[in-house]
């Protein structure tokens, strides 16, 4: 194992945090049962089921990339009402994590940076050991 990935954790727990997604002002996800995950440097990252997101909204890309801890993420850009409004590659899943993050597979987490993601109930713990 590379150096840069010692001590590098990722966790992936089910929660029960109310998680609301929107872009532009529209509400695209609303979720009782997100998977939460917890990785070394990086901020909580909520994967919401696909069941609790408006995938009429998005439309999937070519974009793909690869973490060495979690596999390989499918990308998907979110529509808008036009290309005033439409945002690139803004939520991604993985079809196939590897099996120390298997909870995630197929549940979709979006970028805090385009998306507002309001979460509400306990502050999820790192999970210790």
């Amino acid at each position: 194992m590379p150096d840069s990935q010692r001590g590098h954790r990722v966790t992936a727990v089910p929660g029960s945090q109310h998680v609301r997604v929107e872009i532009a002002g529209r509400v695209v996800a609303d979720s009782h049962r997100p998977v939460v995950v917890h990785e070394t440097g990086l901020p909580v990252r909520y994967y919401l089921p696909p069941q609790d997101v408006d995938l009429t909204l998005f439309e999937p890309t070519d974009t793909h990339t690869t973490c060495p801890f979690k596999g390989i993420a499918s990308y998907w850009t979110y529509l808008g009402d036009g290309e005033a409004t439409r945002k690139q590659d803004v939520v991604w899943a993985y079809e196939e994590p590897l099996a120390s993050v298997a909870a995630i597979k197929g549940h979709l987490s979006f970028y805090d940076t385009v998306a507002d993601i309001t979460v509400e109930g306990p502050e999820p713990e790192a999970p210790q050991g």
